[in-house]
C-alpha cells in the first residue's frame, strides 16, 4: 500500500503558532516538498473559518504520515499564479508537479481527513480476513466487493466505478470465499459497510458500472439523515428526490424522524429524508417555496429538475398525512410550485429579462444561442458585472445578431429555474440545437472574453467587434451560495453562528436579512 504526503498552500491571516503540525513552504522550499511527495493539496485563499479546521484535519493527518502545509499568497504570488489560481480560496490536488486536479471535499476538518484518506489509498485496496476489519470501519461509508480471483468482469467493473468515485468512498477487494461466507455473501457481490443505520447494505445483482453507481449513492445515504453543509452535496448527487423535514429544536427532529421512518423505509430508493434545523437554515424554507416563518414543515425537492412540492404549513406533520403525500409525488400526482416574477409587458434593454415562466420560451428557443446570467439583487460581483453585461447584449442588438443570439439574466433568488445553481454570478451559453448541454462560463468578467466564448461556444460561431476602454479584466470568482450565506452572517452574528450558517448552495436566497447584509466585499468566504 503506498503512502502519500500531503500539502496544502494556503493565504491565512492568521498567524499559526510554532508548534502548528502545518507546515509554512515558500517559493524555494516548495518544489522540492512536492517532489519528495506523491500527493500535493493545495490551497489559496483566506478563509478564518477554514484555519482551525484546517489545524484539527493536520494534527490528525500527522498519525497517518500526512503532512498539511500553507504558503502566504501575498509574498508567494509568483507561486500561486503559477499553479493556475485566479479566484480565493481554491484547492487543488497535485499528484506530481505537472498533474492538477480541483479538490472536491468540504472544508471541515472531518471531511478533510476522510477526503485525504482516500487519495492516499489506491482505488481498490486488496484485503484480508486480517485487513478487513480495520478496513470497514476506516470511513462512515466503505465498500467491499468480492469476487474470484480469476472473475477479470467483475474485477474491471469495480474498479472503473472505485476509479470514477474514489474522492467519495473507500474501495476495497477481496477473492477469499472464506471471508465472503464470514460476511455472509457469496460471490460475486459487494457490501457498503457504514457507521449508521442497519451498518451495512448488500448488492447481490450482475456487476454493472451504472447499476452499481446507483446502489453505492443510494445506500450510503441514511435512512433519515440530516441536511447541512456536509451533506448537502451528497443528497444533490444522488438524483432521488429529497424531503425535507425542518424543525426549530433537536428533540422535535428526533421525534419527527421517529414518526416517519416507516414512511422513509417504505420510498427507500424513491424519496431520500432527511431533517433540517429550521432555526439554523430555516432561510431555505423560501427556496422550497415555504413560509421561512412557519415550522415544522415539510416539502419534497426533485433535485434533478429542481423542482419544488411544498407541502401545507397548516396541515398537521403526521405519518398518516405525510405517507399519502409522499405516496401522491411518487405517483405524479402532485404539482410543482412554481415561483416566478411577472412575465414583463415589454422587453426594455438590451439583456432580456428572463423569469420562471418564460424561461422555456427565451432559454430553450432551439433557434437561438442564449447566454443567461443567474444572479442575485444582493450580490456584490452581480452588481460589478450588470454594466458590462448591457454593453455586451447591445454589440449583438447593434450588429443585427438578435435572430441568433440572445443575452438574458434572470434573479435567481424570486424565479424558480431547472438549472441547479452553485453561486452567484452563474453564466451559462444554451447553444442553438443543443439545449441539453449547457456550458458553463468559468473565464474572466471582461466583455472580450464573453464575446470570445459566445464565439466558441454558440451554433452560429458569432463574433462582434469591441474596442476596450481602460478596462481591467475580472478574475473569475464565483462565489458559492454557501459562502455567501456565510458572509452575510458575518455583520450580524457572532463568528461562531457564521460557520453554522455556512450551509447548503441555495441558503443564502431566501431572507431579505441576507439580501441586505452581503457586503460588496465579503461575497465569498
Amino acid at each position: 500500500m503506498r503512502t502519500f504526503t500531503t500539502v496544502a498552500i494556503g493565504l491565512l491571516s492568521a498567524t499559526i503558532a510554532s508548534a502548528s503540525d502545518v507546515a509554512s513552504l515558500t517559493k524555494d522550499t516548495f518544489p522540492d516538498f512536492v517532489k519528495e511527495n506523491d500527493l500535493v493539496l493545495a490551497e489559496c485563499g483566506h478563509c478564518k473559518a477554514l484555519a482551525p479546521e484546517y489545524e484539527e484535519a493536520a494534527t490528525t493527518l500527522k498519525e497517518k504520515n500526512i503532512k498539511l502545509a500553507k504558503v502566504d499568497c501575498t509574498e508567494e504570488a509568483d507561486l500561486c499564479q503559477s499553479f493556475g489560481v485566479e479566484g480565493y480560496p481554491t484547492l487543488k490536488v497535485f499528484r506530481g508537479p505537472d498533474n492538477v486536479s480541483p479538490y472536491s471535499g468540504a472544508r471541515k476538518a472531518p471531511a478533510i481527513v476522510s477526503y485525504m484518506t482516500k487519495q492516499s489509498l489506491p482505488a481498490v485496496s486488496i484485503l484480508t480476513a486480517e485487513t478487513l476489519p480495520d478496513f470497514k470501519t476506516a470511513d462512515k461509508v466503505v465498500l467491499v466487493a468480492y469476487f474470484a480471483a480469476d472473475d477479470k468482469a467483475s474485477n474491471t467493473t469495480f474498479t472503473t466505478v472505485a476509479e470514477k468515485l474514489r474522492d467519495d468512498y473507500l474501495f476495497g477487494a477481496s477473492s477469499d470465499a472464506e471471508v465472503a461466507k464470514a460476511e455472509g455473501v457469496e460471490f460475486p457481490s459487494l457490501v457498503l459497510y457504514k457507521s449508521f443505520d442497519e451498518g451495512k447494505a448488500v448488492y447481490s445483482e450482475a456487476f454493472d458500472v451504472e447499476a452499481i453507481e446507483k446502489f453505492a449513492k443510494t445506500a450510503s445515504i441514511p435512512l433519515i439523515g440530516e441536511v447541512g453543509p456536509e451533506t448537502y452535496a451528497g443528497y444533490m448527487a444522488t438524483g432521488i428526490p429529497l424531503a425535507y423535514i425542518f424543525a426549530e429544536t433537536e428533540e422535535e427532529r428526533t421525534t419527527l424522524s421517529a414518526a416517519l421512518k416507516d414512511v422513509a423505509e417504505f420510498h427507500r430508493g424513491k424519496v431520500s429524508f432527511a431533517t433540517i434545523d429550521a432555526k439554523a437554515f430555516g432561510a431555505h424554507a423560501g427556496n422550497l417555496n415555504l413560509k421561512a416563518d412557519k415550522f415544522p414543515a415539510f416539502a419534497i425537492q426533485d433535485t434533478v429538475n429542481n423542482k419544488k412540492f411544498p407541502y401545507d404549513q397548516e396541515a398537521e406533520i403526521t405519518a398518516e398525512l405525510i405517507g399519502q403525500f409522499v405516496q401522491e409525488f411518487v405517483d405524479g400526482k402532485v404539482e410543482p410550485s412554481i415561483k416566478s416574477e411577472p412575465i414583463p409587458e415589454k422587453q426594455e434593454g438590451p439583456v432580456q429579462i428572463v423569469v420562471a415562466k418564460n424561461y422555456h420560451d427565451i432559454v430553450l428557443d432551439d433557434t437561438k444561442d442564449v447566454l443567461i446570467e443567474f444572479y442575485a439583487p444582493w450580490c456584490g460581483h452581480c452588481k460589478a458585472l450588470a454594466p458590462k453585461y448591457d454593453i455586451l447584449a447591445k454589440l449583438y442588438v447593434d450588429a443585427g445578431h438578435e435572430d441568433k443570439v440572445t443575452i438574458a439574466k434572470v434573479d435567481a433568488t424570486l424565479n424558480d429555474v431547472p438549472d441547479e445553481i452553485q453561486g452567484f454570478p452563474t453564466i451559462k451559453l444554451y447553444k442553438a440545437g443543443d439545449k441539453k448541454n449547457p456550458v458553463t462560463y468559468s473565464g474572466s468578467r471582461s466583455i472580450e472574453d464573453l464575446i470570445k466564448f459566445v464565439k466558441e461556444n454558440g451554433k452560429y460561431e458569432i463574433e462582434v467587434a469591441y474596442e476596450e476602454e481602460t478596462e481591467e479584466a475580472q478574475k473569475p470568482v464565483v462565489e458559492s451560495m454557501a459562502e455567501q450565506a456565510a458572509a452575510a452572517t458575518e455583520s450580524v452574528k457572532s463568528a461562531a453562528e457564521e460557520v453554522k450558517e455556512t450551509v447548503t448552495s441555495q441558503a443564502s436566497e431566501a431572507t431579505e436579512a441576507v439580501k441586505t447584509a452581503v457586503a460588496e466585499d465579503h461575497d465569498e468566504l
